[in-house]
């Protein structure tokens, strides 16, 4: 199409030949107004910055899902119109176990009794455990003895409690209180039996090592263990009753069971970790010792005190 400029001042003829005249000045139009050359270098240019664009684009997609937590995900098409990113898994609600306290230590003490028959006169097991650590205490306080030496018996948790009972008071040692008998096998085999009175330590009485002699039955009384079960020698005839008498000793493997007679009363007695105890109580004046039997597992007597050259038949 021609514009103002390319016509002004070329107005064609009247006349006949007016058609021709026209079509003249169309041709000559037609080689002035040629179409503008396409733009190469700019469509190339403009490719290259939408390629750039679309891989910054990717890019920024790859870091994105590194950034996000592990999971599953899933780009849709971008035509879907919908989110590039599937939503994130929630994360588990699962409550952690906490961790256990590690319990405290309880404090170290002595092993039970076998039963709880051999802790009578109401005492409690916490109470002998306590009586026993104050004589132990106690001993290690003081200083040795004239010959330098002083028997190291050891703290409360190498020992095992096999009897606890109430202590009569005589003429040698006035005043009631308390017996608590514990022994030990590691290091080496030891027996004490710890006095108390008005909760304080009074007396020990202490063996360590075997009391075994040549020729020795399979069960001993303890030779140091008569204070257990009579009172002073100053008062024979004259005990104070009644009174609760106590007799332990050791017993071997092969013993099922330990009777003991003692002022016409027999006892059945406890066997704890090769220890034989028995407890009565005493109504009468005796001047006979308790007389002790062992038997096997077939009740055959195994043996008998009376008949035991170690053993006194008779209270002094």
């Amino acid at each position: 199409m021609l514009d103002a400029g390319q016509t002004r001042g070329r107005v064609p003829r009247t006349g006949g030949d007016f058609e021709e005249q026209l079509r003249e000045l169309l041709a000559e139009d037609a080689n002035t107004v040629r179409p503008a050359p396409v733009p190469y270098p700019a469509i190339r240019r403009r490719g290259t910055v939408e390629r750039r664009r679309r891989v910054a684009a990717a890019g920024a997609v790859l870091v994105t899902l590194a950034a996000m937590p592990v999971g599953a995900y899933a780009l849709t098409d971008g035509n879907a119109g919908g989110n590039t990113v599937a939503s994130t898994p929630p994360v588990s609600t699962t409550p952690r176990t906490p961790a256990k306290p590690t319990p405290s230590a309880s404090p170290a003490g002595p092993a039970r009794p076998a039963t709880e028959g051999q802790l009578l006169d109401g005492i409690t097991f916490g109470q002998a455990a306590d009586g026993l650590k104050k004589c132990l205490a106690d001993d290690r306080s003081r200083t040795a003895g004239p010959s330098g030496v002083r028997m190291d018996l050891g703290a409360a948790e190498d020992y095992r409690i096999i009897l606890a009972m109430n202590s009569t008071g005589d003429s040698n040692a006035p005043g009631d209180g308390m017996y608590v008998v514990a022994v030990k096998e590691q290091p080496k085999q030891a027996r004490l039996i710890c006095s108390l009175k008005d909760g304080q330590k009074s007396g020990i009485n202490a063996s360590v090592g075997s009391d075994d002699v040549p020729g020795a039955g399979p069960v001993m009384a303890d030779i140091n263990g008569g204070k257990l079960h009579q009172q002073s020698f100053l008062d024979r005839g004259h005990w104070k009753l009644p009174f609760q008498w106590g007799v332990i000793g050791t017993v071997k493997p092969s013993v099922a069971r330990v009777t003991v007679s003692y002022g016409g009363a027999t006892r059945q007695a406890v066997l704890d970790h090769g220890w034989f105890v028995a407890t009565g109580v005493l109504d009468q004046q005796v001047t006979m010792a308790p007389r002790i039997k062992g038997y096997d597992a077939d009740s055959k007597l195994v043996y008998d005190s009376d008949k035991d050259k170690n053993h006194e038949k008779r209270l002094p």
